[in-house]
C-alpha cells in the first residue's frame, strides 16, 4: 500500500529535479523579473529571457524604472513557471539573486546576446524575422541585464499529485 499525504501543509519536499530545471529554462521565454522600488515597494514584470549558463539574461532600455532601481540595489527576484511550454502546468522555480545592469556601450555583449535572444524568441519564424528583431532592439540606449541567480525555490506538482490519494468521484 502506499503512503499517501494527508494536507498540503508542507510542500518542500515536491522540488523540481535538476534535469527538469534545464528543460525549463530552456523551454520557456518569460519570467517574472522582480525588483525593490526606492519606496522600498516590491514590483515585478514579466520579461522575455534567455539562460545561458546558469544565468538570466534580460534586455530593456535604459530608461525604464527596473534598470535605475537594480543599480540602485541589485538584490532581484526571478520566477520562471512551464505554463505555455510542452511540459505543461505545474513546474516552477523562483531563484533570488543579483543583477547586473551591463552598459548600454558594451558591443561585445550586446551582440552576442541579441543573437541568441532573437533566435530563442523568434527562431521560429525564420531567419530574416530574427535579423529584424535584431535590428529593432539593438537601440542606442538599451542596456542587458544579466541575472545571477542565488538561493532557488522549487516546485513539481506532478510529484505533489503523485504523492496525493485519488479523489474518488461522487
Amino acid at each position: 500500500m502506499t503512503d499517501y499525504v494527508s494536507d498540503y501543509e508542507d510542500v518542500t519536499t515536491w522540488t523540481l529535479d535538476l534535469d527538469q530545471e534545464q528543460v525549463l529554462l530552456g523551454l520557456q521565454k518569460e519570467c517574472v523579473f522582480m525588483w525593490t522600488t526606492q519606496a522600498g515597494e516590491p514590483v515585478g514584470v514579466t520579461h522575455s529571457f534567455i539562460e545561458i549558463d546558469g544565468r538570466l539574461w534580460m534586455t530593456a532600455a535604459e530608461e525604464r524604472k527596473r534598470v535605475a532601481a537594480v543599480r540602485r540595489d541589485p538584490r532581484t527576484c526571478v520566477c520562471v513557471t512551464s505554463t505555455g511550454t510542452s511540459m505543461g502546468e505545474g513546474k516552477t522555480i523562483t531563484y533570488k539573486g543579483t543583477t547586473v545592469v551591463h552598459p548600454k556601450e558594451d558591443r561585445v555583449i550586446k551582440d552576442w546576446f541579441y543573437a541568441i535572444f532573437a533566435e530563442k524568441r523568434y527562431g521560429s519564424r525564420g531567419p530574416d524575422y530574427v535579423q529584424q528583431m535584431i535590428t529593432l532592439i539593438d537601440s542606442p540606449n538599451r542596456v542587458i541585464l544579466e541575472f545571477i541567480p542565488g538561493k532557488k525555490i522549487s516546485h513539481d506538482r506532478d510529484k505533489m499529485e503523485a504523492a496525493t490519494r485519488p479523489l474518488e468521484a461522487k
